[in-house]
């Protein structure tokens, strides 16, 4: 199994203008582009640490074959699946249109409506699917506090610092980390 990034985020789930607040750093400080670019590290550190995907993001999950026919897709939530492209021994593709399959967005889960023999050993499936809470005001408020906390952290330690990323965003996430049994 692998896992690429097809489309980052279009926006954050926190704005340069809330980071700022949170940070007190006054508006028109040239320090706009070092703040944007620690609101990406933090989400980022954050999705990282619950196995969730915060903001809306494509994705492409390569699989070297569908077992049982249920894939559970990671980085929950599962806002869509987007195309579902098979790979024969003979190394041709074949995309399955929607009928091919059933989508669980709540559970994260594609199924497959029929069984698919003679798949190619490895990356016998690509799936392209859409992940994340959407945009800013979808993100449930914890989320958003620790990405805030863990902003706060990265500005205060910016000098190469290795100080862990503060319990009190670690706590905030807790409820979303993603556990697989």
């Amino acid at each position: 199994m692998s896992l690429q990034l097809t489309s980052p985020p279009t926006q954050e789930p926190v704005s340069l203008a809330e980071a700022k607040a949170w940070l007190r750093v006054e508006s028109g400080t040239d320090e706009d582009d070092l703040i944007t670019s620690l609101i990406a590290a933090a989400r980022v550190r954050c999705e990282w640490h619950c196995g969730r995907a915060f903001a809306a993001q494509g994705w492409m999950l390569w699989l070297d074959g569908i077992g049982d026919g249920c894939i559970a897709l990671p980085l929950p939530p599962l806002v869509s699946v987007d195309a579902v492209t098979l790979y024969a021994a003979g190394d041709t593709a074949a995309v399955l249109d929607a009928s091919g399959y059933q989508v669980d967005a709540p559970g994260g889960r594609l199924i497959f409506a029929s069984p698919h023999p003679g798949l190619r050993a490895v990356n016998a499936c690509s799936i392209a699917f859409t992940a994340g809470y959407g945009v800013g005001a979808d993100v449930p408020a914890p989320i958003k506090s620790a990405i805030l906390q863990t902003i706060a952290w990265l500005y205060e330690h910016r000098g190469g610092d290795a100080a862990p990323v503060p319990d009190g965003a670690l706590a905030l996430l807790a409820p979303y980390r993603v556990t697989r049994l």
